[in-house]
């Protein structure tokens, strides 16, 4: 069963439309990456997600209940990370798990969650002392709480630093590895790319992409970088390489080339650098990054070539 399924949803505002004809599965146990520009649509998505608004069209199930219908069931089984949120400043940070403790009816020890999230030694501190990545922390853990089937993290690494993010990378594989399902949406594509068996693209309300990262580069022509260090190169070897169908770019330093290719040339390139009198050494290959990827989905026709 999908633990997150979209049948053909629309969402309109007046003559708006946020969100159009969007159809998508998340499996059980799979960490989603959730992606698009602003004003792509992903909060109103989102929004769908936890019933905060409903679709003018199609229809939306989590754990295999219907949103609009079974919120409660679901709200049972859901932990939540949504983005602008806000904290009670008068209330202790142990006082927030231990109400999401009652809240979720869950039997959870609040000083262990403090400790999961990094918030260890500041459960005693009222929340209004907190910084950003304290509250960030902090409502984490309150997401946390219960061993939820589905957890669905909105920019969950705003304002944390290097370590807080780290911590949360940890957290979100955990959650994955127990069974659990994460749906997660960032603009920090590293993370994404770091947690994410999957991920989907939404731009102008519609989803462009969604696949494995891997599957996100065979799928378009973003190019890879092979760097290659080789001997008793000759320029003409340069120029046969230039001429390849998919080479992009070649470049030289020293003994070491970079060339810009599409990936299914590489051997093209290393062939015609050997049967033109080169010595390959050894070679490398840097992968297309998320954020490259990202930008050729995303960018307005003539921004970027993708």
């Amino acid at each position: 069963m999908a633990a997150i399924e979209l049948d053909g949803v629309t969402k309109r505002y007046g003559d708006v439309v946020a969100v159009r004809d969007l159809s998508l599965d998340v499996a059980e146990g799979e960490v989603f990456g959730f992606l698009g520009p602003n004003g792509a649509g992903k909060s109103t998505t989102i929004n769908m997600l936890l019933d905060f608004v409903r679709p003018t069209e199609g229809e939306v199930r989590l754990l295999g209940y219907d949103a609009s219908e079974e919120s409660v069931a679901i709200r049972e089984r859901l932990g939540v990370l949504p983005e602008g949120f806000s904290v009670y400043d008068r209330l202790t940070g142990r006082q927030h798990i231990e109400f999401a403790i009652e809240s979720k009816d869950a039997d959870a020890d609040p000083d262990a969650i403090l400790d999961r999230v990094g918030l260890a030694g500041d459960g005693d501190r009222k929340a209004g002392g907190y910084s950003k990545g304290m509250a960030q922390r902090l409502v984490l853990g309150m997401a946390l709480v219960g061993d939820p089937d589905l957890l669905i993290l909105d920019e969950p690494s705003t304002g944390l630093d290097p370590n807080g993010a780290k911590q949360m990378r940890e957290i979100v594989r955990a959650e994955a590895d127990r069974g659990a399902t994460v749906f997660f949406s960032s603009h920090i594509l590293g993370q994404v790319e770091s947690v994410c068996d999957r991920v989907g693209i939404l731009r102008d309300g519609e989803l462009v992409a969604e696949d494995s990262i891997a599957g996100l580069r065979e799928a378009t022509s973003a190019d890879t970088v092979l760097q290659i260090t080789a001997e008793d190169v000759p320029d003409e070897a340069l120029d046969r390489v230039a001429g390849i169908e998919g080479v992009s770019e070649v470049s030289r330093e020293g003994e070491t080339l970079r060339v810009s290719c599409e990936s299914g040339v590489k051997t093209s390139v290393l062939s015609e650098l050997e049967s033109a009198g080169a010595e390959v050494r050894d070679f490398e290959t840097e992968e297309t990054s998320l954020e490259d990827l990202f930008m050729a989905y995303t960018a307005e026709p003539g921004e970027v070539e993708a």
